[in-house]
């Protein structure tokens, strides 16, 4: 048992340091959400889906499982209190 614990820590020392680790876990609309607001910035689903060509639904799943894996933050768009303006967690 002993043996298996120091290999479980060794793991959660390595997603911690980096954030990658989940990213290349994630599936391809997630990897390609997360490249197109690294690239732009802060943006809407609606601007995501534009900028990366991928339809609406996907671009909210693929938001999703980045937020689940808080490798992306939200807020409410000053422009447009309806829509959520998403970035890169810090």
């Amino acid at each position: 048992m002993s043996a298996t614990e120091p290999e479980s820590e060794v793991d959660g020392e390595a997603t911690d340091s980096d954030s990658e680790p989940s990213l290349t876990e994630l599936p391809p609309s997630s990897k390609l959400v997360y490249k197109v607001l690294e690239y732009e910035g802060s943006m809407t689903q609606e601007e995501i889906a534009t900028e990366s060509r991928l339809c609406p639904r996907t671009v909210r799943y693929g938001l999703g499982k980045l937020e689940n894996e808080d490798l992306v933050t939200s807020r409410i768009s000053l422009e447009d209190a309806r829509q959520s303006k998403y970035r890169i967690a810090d």
